[in-house]
Order: structure tokens, then C-alpha cells, then sequence
């Protein structure tokens, strides 16, 4: 074995100050503002779902299937998207995603009917794997003592995005619709805000960077599939892939003629198929990709616990899953349950998403200061509390108090996402975008899990499944290990570094 280096390779001398749009904190800037461009995107319809109903003569099926379409793409899209950042690098392909994702969003504002509605809002989910990039590229500008903090700032004011265009769309709408005459301004403003993401993806790809200047941007040592190191971790692996397709088969069912009928039913059994053929390839592509593991041991300095990934996709499933799913459907709910009108029940639902500001950083930090097992569990506990109160709230509550407590329910689900991914990139460093892609991947298995129950079942009890799944997570954390000290990373020319990862 080469020697080994105990230098930071993530870090520069400068302290996180979001004051301050100089080295490594321009780069916390320049990602949080990308991913809250593309949240803006992903959730421009959320506001306007009644109007886009009545402009189009949906459903209410038809509507509520277009809020599972709208996470679905996201599921795949996140783990290939992981693994191209790691080869390629976040500055492409965070320009990418955001250069391109303004496409679906333009066909989507100017849609003339359900199928090209449908299929736009399919793809937009293209747009929502943008988070993963930005984990990698935090994790490679911020040390140890400071990244739970920068991924929850990262993640926290992004995620934002969503409740500003709960908050600034339907007054867009209102202006463009004064000035353009009709009552359709909700296709001017989410067209509005395609075009903002593609001019911003032109200032990212000039203004970031990959790593620091001098710093080494570690790449997996095999490229092509997720590696795993031991014979018993690639058998978990592969079962918890399979939740990825069991949503998408999901999906499919729910737009059959037995949901939706947006399919037939002979294209959802070619769907079904399709991605059974699609598991079986990848579990066959995956072990000739770790072939070696079953005969050879793999070395201490390249070994990491798949467990800590597949407990982490568990709690992300229950934390972003549900932020997703409570996102699309909360300005309908406080229409619906308050008698409310869209601009104000899309001022009172963007509350959910606002907390994002300080609970995710907030998540993060606690993670940096006390530690990643205790904060996970007890933000989890409160998760499930949170949904429970959420579950038995109704009209007959008076709308203040029943704002506070969807106030309280975000606090815990967001910093407990932040608490998530200060775990993720302290796994093994080089493969943190695939980590960050499998785990976020798991956040819209939940999203389209809880918008299926969604459209089957009551507001009320579809708050009651979320916190059911929360109490799994917690007691799935009993098995998490404190990540503690170095993580042993090989550079491109043999040698090997030591990356500490305490939290205190």
C-alpha cells in the first residue's frame, strides 16, 4: 500500500460565513440558488392546480395523478444523475439540469391538453435530481466540522424554492393576466419560470467550481454500477433497489384504466415487463460489477457499510418523501378544509416549505455539534408527532393554531432531511453522488407512495400513514453507526488520504 496523507482534501482556509460570497461560501451559494431554481420549477404547478383543472376541464383524478407524475421521473433520474456527478463533475452537470429542465417546464405552461400535461409534468421531474449534485459539491468544498451545516444550508434555502412559488406565482399569474387579458395567467407564470432557470444556468457553469483550488476530486475507482464491498452488502443492495421499481410499477397502475386510464391496459402491462427485464439486467450488470467481492476480500482502505445507506434511504423516504407529497397537495388541502382562496391558501401552505430556511441548516448543524445517530433519532420522533397532529387537524380548528402545527410537523421533517445528508458524503467520499442519488431516489419512492395512499384514502389518513412510516425510521436508526473516525480515500496516483470525520 502507498503511504497515506492525513491533509483535509475538502476544505479551505476560510470559515463558513453566508455572509460572505467569497471562495467556498460562493460555491454554498452559487448550489443552494441552483437547487432553489430548479425546486421553483418542479413545483411551479402546485398553486394552480384547481386552475389548471378548470383550464383544462380535469379531473379531480386527473389532477392528483399529475402531482405523482410529477416526482416519478425523479426516482431514476436521481441515482443516474449521482453517478454521472461523480464522473463528470457538478459544474456540467448541475448546468445541465438546469439548461435543460426549462424545456418540459415551457411545454407544460402551454399545454393544450391532459396528455401534454401529463407527459411534461413527467419529465419535469428530470429537474428535481438537481439536489444530488450539490451534496457532492458541498462535501468537496466544506471539512468535516462545517458540512452537516453547508448541506443543511444548501438543502434548507433551496428547497425554499417551492415555497416561493407558492408564494410569488399566483401574484405573477394575477399580473400576467391583467396584462394579457383571460384567465389562464398561471401559463405565463410558470413559463416565467423556465425561463429565470435557463439564464441561471449560464452564471453557474461561469461562476463554479469542482473542488478548491489544489484540492483532488476523487472519483469511484470503478465507474458503471454502485460498488459495494462485501457479498452480504451486495444482496442488500439489490433489495433496496427494488422499492425503486416496485413505484414505478406503482405509477403505472395508477394510470391504467384501474386509476386514471391515461394507459391502456396493455401498455401498463408492457410497463410492468419492462421493468422487470430492467431489475433482472441491473442485478445481473451489478454483480459482474462486483463479481470480486464473492472470492476475493476487498481492502480495508476501499471497505465501507452498506447499511448505513439503506438505514438512510429508510428515514429519507419518511422526511423528504413526505415534504414532497405534503408540497403538492397543501395549497389544495387549506383550499378545501378552510374554504379558502388560492392566493391565500398558497400563502399559508408555503409556511410548510418556509421553514426550510432555518430547519434543514438547523438539522445539519445539531448533526455537526452533538452528533449524526442522536439528532436523527430525536428529529424523527417529532417527525412522527408532527404528522399525527397533522392527521387529526380539520376545519373545525381555528386556522392560526392550525398553521402552527404545520409549522411544527416541517421543523422536524426538514432538519431531520438536513440530519440525512450530513451522514451521507462521511460514508465513503468518492461515491458520495451515488449515496446522495440512491438515498435522495428514496425521497420520491415516499413522494409516489404517499400521493398513491393520497388519492385513495382522506386528508386525515393519509397524515396518519406518514407518521407510521416515521416510527419505522425510528426504530431503523437503532442500527445506524456514528460515523467516527477517517475515511481512508485513494488518490489518482496510489497514494491515500485520511479525511476525518467526528462531528465534533
Amino acid at each position: 500500500m502507498s503511504s497515506s496523507s492525513s491533509t483535509p482534501v475538502a476544505s479551505t482556509p476560510d470559515k463558513l460565513n453566508v455572509l460572505s460570497f467569497s471562495g467556498k461560501n460562493k460555491i454554498l451559494h452559487l448550489g443552494w440558488m441552483a437547487f432553489f431554481l430548479t425546486f421553483f420549477v418542479w413545483f411551479n404547478h402546485a398553486p394552480f392546480l384547481s386552475a389548471i383543472g378548470e383550464t383544462l376541464s380535469l379531473t379531480k383524478d386527473q389532477v392528483k395523478t399529475l402531482l405523482i407524475l410529477n416526482v416519478a421521473l425523479t426516482i431514476p433520474a436521481r441515482v443516474i444523475i449521482g453517478m454521472l456527478t461523480d464522473r463528470f463533475g457538478p459544474r456540467l452537470v448541475y448546468t445541465a439540469i438546469l439548461a435543460i429542465g426549462a424545456i418540459p417546464c415551457f411545454t407544460f405552461a402551454f399545454a393544450q391538453d391532459y396528455n401534454t400535461l401529463a407527459l411534461s409534468r413527467f419529465l419535469l421531474g428530470f429537474v428535481g435530481a438537481g439536489f444530488v449534485v450539490g451534496i457532492r459539491l458541498m462535501s468537496d468544498w466544506f471539512p468535516t466540522n462545517e458540512l452537516g451545516t453547508a448541506e443543511g444550508i444548501y438543502g434548507g434555502w433551496g428547497n425554499f424554492g417551492s415555497a416561493a412559488a407558492a408564494l410569488l406565482l399566483p401574484t405573477v399569474a394575477i399580473i400576467a393576466a391583467a396584462i394579457f387579458g383571460g384567465d389562464e395567467g398561471w401559463r405565463y407564470a410558470t413559463a416565467v419560470s423556465g425561463v429565470v432557470m435557463a439564464l441561471y444556468s449560464v452564471i453557474f457553469y461561469k461562476m463554479a467550481r469542482n473542488t478548491p483550488k489544489g484540492a483532488t476530486y476523487f472519483k469511484p475507482k470503478k465507474s458503471g454500477a454502485m460498488m459495494v464491498t462485501s457479498s452480504g452488502d451486495f444482496w442488500l443492495m439489490m433489495v433496496f433497489k427494488l422499492p425503486m421499481y416496485l413505484a414505478l410499477a406503482l405509477l403505472a397502475w395508477k394510470l391504467s384504466p384501474a386509476g386514471v386510464s391515461l394507459l391502456s391496459q396493455s401498455s401498463v402491462t408492457l410497463i410492468y415487463i419492462g421493468l422487470a427485464v430492467l431489475y433482472i439486467y441491473e442485478f445481473i450488470s451489478s454483480y459482474r460489477f462486483n463479481k470480486e467481492v464473492f472470492t476475493t476480500p476487498v481492502p480495508d482502505a476501499h471497505r465501507y457499510d452498506f447499511k448505513q445507506v439503506g438505514i438512510l434511504n429508510i428515514l429519507y423516504f419518511a422526511t423528504f418523501g413526505s415534504e414532497l407529497a405534503v408540497v403538492s397537495m397543501l395549497p389544495l388541502f387549506y383550499q378545501e378544509t378552510f374554504n379558502l382562496s388560492i392566493v391565500m391558501a398558497g400563502v399559508l401552505a408555503s409556511s410548510y416549505a418556509f421553514m426550510n430556511l432555518m430547519s434543514r441548516p438547523g438539522g445539519g448543524w445539531l448533526s455537526d455539534k452533538f452528533g449524526r445517530k442522536i439528532t436523527l433519532l430525536i428529529l424523527t420522533a417529532g417527525l412522527a408527532v408532527g404528522y399525527l397532529l397533522m392527521g387529526i387537524l380539520d376545519s373545525t380548528w381555528p386556522l392560526a393554531l392550525a398553521l402552527l402545527i404545520t409549522m411544527f410537523c416541517s421543523f422536524f421533517v426538514q432538519a431531520g432531511e438536513g440530519a440525512v445528508f450530513a451522514v451521507i458524503p462521511l460514508i465513503k467520499r468518492s461515491m458520495t453522488g451515488q449515496f446522495a442519488g440512491m438515498t435522495g431516489a428514496y425521497g420520491n419512492v415516499g413522494s409516489v407512495v404517499y400521493l398513491t395512499v393520497l388519492s385513495l384514502v382522506s386528508y386525515q389518513v393519509f397524515f396518519f400513514v406518514i407518521a407510521a412510516t416515521a416510527v419505522v425510521g425510528f426504530f431503523a436508526l437503532f442500527l445506524l453507526k456514528e460515523p467516527e473516525g477517517v475515511i481512508i480515500e485513494e488518490m489518482p496516483d496510489g497514494s491515500f488520504a485520511e479525511i476525518q470525520v467526528s462531528h465534533s
